[in-house]
C-alpha cells in the first residue's frame, strides 16, 4: 500500500496492482510508467457497477486539492470504470483528415498561445455504444522534444530552419521549458512542409516510441488527467493514430475539461475570460491556419 500523505504516493513502482489510501478509501491503483498512475477502483468494488466515484469521492471539495497534487507530482493520473453525467464536460472539438493532420495530431499543451495554461487537462472516454479507437498519447515534455529530435530524418535536420539549432544531448538537457518550446514549433513546422500526412504521422509514430508514451486504448468510462502547466511534471498529449488513417471508421466520442478552473469550489468564481479564450483556441481549424498559429508555434 502507498499512502498520499507518504514519500512514496507518486514514486515509480511495479506495474503490479497496489493499493492507495486516499479520502478515507482504499484504490486498487497500479503504476505501468513512471509518469502514470492508473486508479482502478474503489478496493470491494472489482465486480461492481462503474459509478461516479471521481466526483462523489475524490473530487469532493475537501480532497481535491490533494488529488490536484497528485496529478501535479504523476504527471497522468488515469480514473477508470467511472459513470458520471456531470454538466461540466464538452465534446472534444477538432477534426483529422486524410490529408493534412489536424491541430490534436501533433503534441501539445492545453492553452499553448495564452499567457496562462490550464493546470491540467482532463479528457474522458463516456460509456457509450461505439468504442474509441484512436489512441491518446501521452508523454513528458522533455522526452517528447529529446524523442522528436532523436526520429528526426537526417534530410529534415539539415533543412535551413533546423541546421543552425544545437540539438546535441547535453543543449537538450539543458533547455527550459520556454527552449523546448521553440525547439518544439521549429521541427514540426518542417515536419508539417517535409512529409505528407502519413509521412507525418508515421514520424509522430515513431516520436511515440521513443519517449515511452502512454498510449493505452480508451476504455468507455475513463478519464484522464493530464499535467499541462503545474508546480511539477509537465506533460503533453497528442491525439494518436497507430495505423494509417483512411477516414470512415466509426468512432467513439470524447469530452473534456479544464477542471481546476471550471469545477469551482464553494465561494470560487470562474474566470470567464479565461475559460473563453482557450475554447477559441480550440476552434475548428480552417485549412490548418489556427494550427498554424498554435499547435505549431511556441507553446
Amino acid at each position: 500500500m502507498f499512502d498520499l500523505t507518504g514519500h512514496n504516493a507518486v514514486s515509480p513502482t511495479a506495474s503490479a496492482s497496489s493499493v492507495l489510501k486516499f479520502a478515507n478509501a482504499l484504490w486498487r491503483v497500479r503504476r505501468p510508467k513512471p509518469f502514470v498512475l492508473v486508479i482502478e477502483g474503489e478496493v470491494g468494488t472489482e465486480v461492481a457497477a462503474p459509478s461516479d466515484y471521481l466526483h462523489d469521492k475524490l473530487l469532493l471539495p475537501e480532497w481535491r486539492e490533494a488529488f490536484y497534487k497528485l496529478v501535479d507530482a504523476t504527471g497522468l493520473v488515469v480514473c477508470l470504470n467511472v459513470h458520471t453525467q456531470h454538466p461540466t464536460y464538452r465534446d472534444v472539438r477538432g477534426r483529422s483528415s486524410k490529408g493534412r493532420l489536424s491541430q490534436g495530431e501533433y503534441y501539445h499543451h492545453d492553452g499553448c498561445t495564452g499567457p496562462i495554461k490550464p493546470r491540467f487537462v482532463e479528457i474522458r472516454c463516456p460509456i457509450q455504444p461505439q468504442t474509441r479507437g484512436v489512441a491518446t498519447a501521452v508523454a513528458p515534455h522533455h522526452d517528447v522534444v529529446k524523442a522528436m529530435v532523436h526520429v528526426l530524418p537526417a534530410e529534415l535536420a539539415a533543412t535551413a530552419a533546423l541546421a543552425t539549432q544545437d540539438m546535441s544531448p547535453e543543449a537538450l538537457s539543458q533547455m527550459d521549458y520556454a527552449a523546448l518550446d521553440h525547439l518544439q514549433g521549429l521541427i514540426t513546422r518542417t515536419v508539417r512542409k517535409k512529409l505528407n500526412a502519413e509521412g507525418a504521422r508515421s514520424y509522430f509514430r515513431q516520436v511515440d516510441a521513443a519517449a515511452n508514451a502512454y498510449f493505452e486504448p480508451w476504455a468507455l468510462g475513463e478519464s484522464r488527467f493530464i499535467a499541462n502547466a503545474n508546480s511539477g511534471i509537465t506533460m503533453q498529449h497528442r491525439r494518436a493514430y497507430q495505423a494509417p488513417h483512411t477516414g470512415g471508421v466509426a468512432n467513439g466520442h470524447l469530452v473534456k475539461r479544464w477542471t481546476n478552473e471550471e469545477l469551482l469550489l464553494p465561494g470560487q468564481v470562474a474566470n470567464l475570460a479565461l475559460i473563453a479564450a482557450l475554447c477559441r483556441e480550440e476552434g475548428d481549424e480552417v485549412d490548418g491556419e489556427r494550427a498554424e498559429g498554435c499547435y505549431l508555434g511556441a507553446h
